[in-house]
């Protein structure tokens, strides 16, 4: 078959690889009828979480199944399935208690309670390193699913990949930031980003009654995008101060919730590039910071941007002095899933007018580098094998 394929920084190839065979008896083979890039295959991309062979990317995915092995017997040859990106058993303790992405069972290598930079990781993810796995992503014209009697969700024909694609990664995602936010109604919601998970956080706030919802960006073609689609307000901090701007916008007391939907690799300055090289942490911290800033007191801040190293001048003492909650990890996809799909097919949420961009999976040079550049106002990219 034909993959996406890593190699080192900036070289991921079209190129042949294996073909994927089933190997356990909860194992099934999904031949890929679209994939997608994700801002966190970017940092395998970059080189900020590292990867020393070659692997094949890709966390977003769907496709029609192939082959399942004995043990899957609520799939068959043929369904279309849209698959979550962890990759859980569906029986050990944190499956059992809606916390797929830590299972137990799908990472044994690297597994463990402490969540060090090199070992004591959580659960597996699909094409994401051999620390969260080792298991090949769906960057390719086939891919397993392991425990795929408990992952993968059959899909309507009457609903296109581009509708139902998101519920694999960023529409779970943004969800999970709001709704680990516990809005009761009414409320004011910041949220740092409008990449792709920021304005399905976006359309998650409106869904679960948030009164007012902000989008802050540096580019204004995303927050273009933001208003378009998601009828919010947008703040650019090339143009204002921002936590400035939400203090006026909210009487002074700051916001109810912000979300962080940016990660590690927001934008930085020169100086802050330095200064991130001598202290050997990739990338910054800011936007947490940044959060904190502009939440109220007794507010709340949902992280759902992805960090993979200690910052030593984490805001401690805002978390203490202002009583912030924060909320973060992957998104337990597995346990919104059939609720999202719900939303989709009654038309309270519509995810394909964030897609900028389709292109055959043998161009995914191009769309990496033309994602990771933000070039012709780049912001989702769909790969068709």
């Amino acid at each position: 078959m034909k993959a996406a394929v890593f190699h080192k920084p900036n070289d991921i190839r079209y190129e042949h690889a294996e073909d994927p065979k089933i190997e356990e008896s909860r194992d099934a083979i999904i031949r890929v009828t679209s994939t997608a890039i994700c801002g966190s295959d970017l940092h395998i991309y970059d080189g900020v979480f590292p990867q020393l062979r070659p692997m094949t990317l890709g966390h977003e995915f769907m496709g029609i199944i192939e082959e399942t092995g004995k043990g899957v017997t609520n799939l068959k040859k043929g369904d279309r399935v849209v698959v979550p990106f962890p990759i859980a058993c569906g029986h050990c303790h944190f499956c059992t208690h809606g916390l797929p992405p830590h299972c137990e069972n799908s990472n044994p290598d690297h597994y463990g309670p402490q969540s060090n930079l090199l070992n004591g990781k959580g659960g597996a993810l699909f094409g994401y390193t051999d620390l969260y796995g080792a298991y090949q992503g769906g960057q390719a014209e086939y891919v397993r699913v392991p425990f795929a009697d408990y992952g993968p969700r059959k899909i309507d024909d009457s609903l296109t990949d581009e509708q139902v694609l998101f519920l694999t990664d960023i529409f779970p995602t943004g969800w999970s930031s709001i709704d680990w936010a516990n809005l009761q109604g009414g409320e004011t919601v910041v949220i740092f980003g409008s990449g792709p998970v920021g304005l399905m956080a976006q359309k998650s706030a409106w869904i679960k009654g948030a009164g007012r919802v902000i989008a802050v960006d540096p580019l204004n073609y995303r927050l273009d995008l933001a208003r378009r689609v998601n009828k919010v307000e947008t703040l650019n901090p090339h143009d204002v101060d921002v936590v400035q701007a939400i203090y006026d916008m909210t009487g002074g007391f700051g916001a109810d919730v912000c979300v962080d939907a940016v990660g590690a690799e927001a934008e930085r300055s020169f100086l802050e590039h330095v200064k991130s090289i001598i202290k050997l942490q990739p990338g910054t911290d800011k936007v947490i910071d940044l959060c904190m800033q502009a939440v109220k007191r007794g507010g709340i801040v949902p992280v759902v941007g992805a960090y993979g190293s200690p910052y030593d001048n984490f805001p401690v003492h805002r978390l203490f002095d202002k009583g912030i909650t924060i909320r973060a990890g992957q998104a337990p996809v597995h346990t919104y899933i059939d609720e999202l799909i719900s939303h989709i097919k009654e038309g309270r949420v519509v995810l394909d007018d964030i897609i900028t961009h389709t292109m055959p999976l043998s161009q995914v040079d191009q769309a990496y580098k033309m994602f990771r550049d933000k070039a012709d106002d780049c912001t989702k990219v769909v790969l068709k094998p």
